[in-house]
């Protein structure tokens, strides 16, 4: 049984009255875990089929699920390896819900690591838009990009900056900010007993304020008409509606357009807040594009066409020693902020050669292959390619192929006299 700090009972109380005993009842069951189905790559139906799992749909997000059994080692299905899916706590969905997505839209995550939920706004959008996902935290910026990278995305920017350099360069650009806080995890006391050690009064205060310095930066970012969607996983109401309503007063071109809190004992999930203001007014502010190299160079081209019988969607640009492809318009002001990770990164170019990135073969690009090799749990080379083992392959293939599990990509291969050299990347070998 879990053991909950007292003084948090006891505010618990004042906020939930007659649900206290439900509520705490809630802390003797097993957490909750979720899956949510990439859009980019399947559709719920298509992964409900799919997957051997006991799962049921979400009432907080269509394209979301409740896993009913303990699903240990789901990281190491084959269907997540492709990213077909991401393992997300259920309520955790609801700020991606909440924002109301759309293709073609600007939308900034501000505080975006690990990615789930960057992941799935961008596959809302269907690769058309621009995603900004920022993490001020280098360590927690890397693993963003490599949560982007396996769910396909092709339409987004990783960027490392400060919440407040990010917005002051990019005033009134985007349709959406999500601002996902760092906050207190009261929500997640049931599955993090980590949280529970950290919690105290004076934490929550803290986290109170750090939100509020995060939302003095966000908001700038904000165009008119567009919608802040303000999200914590922890149930003080000092980081939750006290923040809304000191936001509404001092920021009075804002309105709020709804707010939700979820609890362990109403609902299939852990505890989220999410709460949506929308800026009034409509104009939208003009911006000079980014301006980029197309690349043009003989390696990669022969490699494009040796590869694909048709070429990835998008322009290949010339950018930090390698090669990216970038369908989505970047404004001129985001250029000191970008890293590697912007659209698709391709690959590099070494001493005459290219060099494919994992990035391109996992992408939802649109480009088809010249030659997958496709293989299932019956063959015994998928455990040996997930081992990073060379496998057998047509005599025939020559050249960079992709390697798929049921005809979804999940790494490069390099085919050579009836073997494949194995392109996987070595921190993602398994079995």
């Amino acid at each position: 049984m879990i053991r909950l700090p007292e003084k948090f009972i006891q505010r618990m109380s004042q906020t939930l009255s007659g649900d206290l005993e439900d509520f705490l009842a809630s802390y003797d069951k097993p957490p909750v875990r979720g899956v949510r189905a990439n859009l980019l790559k399947t559709s719920p139906e298509e992964l409900k089929s799919l997957l051997t799992y006991k799962i049921e749909r979400s009432k907080i997000l269509e394209e979301g699920f409740v896993l009913n059994e303990s699903a240990d080692g789901i990281g190491n299905d084959p269907y997540h390896i492709a990213g077909l899916f991401y393992i997300q706590e259920p309520s955790a969905m609801a700020p991606i819900a909440a924002a109301e997505i759309k293709p073609g839209m600007r939308v900034l995550d501000i505080c975006a690591a690990p990615g789930g939920k960057s992941g799935g706004i961008a596959a809302r959008m269907h690769g058309e838009g621009l995603l900004v996902a920022n993490e001020i935290v280098p360590s927690r910026a890397k693993i963003l990009g490599f949560t982007l990278e396996r769910l396909g995305v092709t339409n987004a920017a990783v960027t490392c900056a400060h919440p407040d350099a990010l917005c002051e360069a990019l005033p009134e650009y985007f349709d959406r900010v999500i601002v996902d806080a760092p906050c207190s995890g009261e929500g997640m006391f049931r599955k993090d007993e980590g949280a529970i050690a950290e919690w105290s009064e004076e934490h929550v205060i803290s986290c109170a304020q750090r939100q509020r310095a995060i939302l003095k930066s966000a908001y700038k970012a904000l165009r008119p008409g567009g919608k802040l969607i303000y999200s914590t996983c922890t149930f003080s109401r000092e980081e939750n509606e006290d923040n809304i309503e000191w936001f509404l007063k001092t920021h009075t071109d804002f309105e709020l357009a709804e707010q939700r809190r979820l609890y362990p004992h109403t609902f299939a999930g852990e505890g989220h807040f999410a709460a949506v203001l929308r800026r009034k007014g409509g104009s939208v502010r003009p911006y000079a594009p980014l301006k980029l190299t197309p690349c043009k160079d003989k390696a990669y081209a022969e490699f494009i066409k040796d590869t694909f019988t048709v070429p990835p969607k998008g322009t290949a640009y010339a950018y930090q020693n390698g090669v990216n492809i970038i369908s989505a318009e970047l404004p001129e002001a985001i250029a000191p902020m970008l890293r590697r990770s912007v659209g698709v990164y391709a690959g590099e170019l070494q001493k005459g050669r290219f060099v494919p990135h994992h990035t391109l073969v996992m992408a939802e690009h649109g480009g088809e292959y010249a030659r997958m090799l496709s293989l299932d749990e019956s063959d015994a080379r998928l455990a040996a390619y997930m081992r990073g083992e060379e496998i057998n392959c047509p005599e025939a293939w020559r050249g960079y192929c992709a390697v798929a599990y049921r005809n979804h990509p999940i790494g490069w291969g390099k085919a050579v006299g009836g073997r494949m050299k194995n392109h996987l990347p070595k921190g993602l070998r398994a079995w």
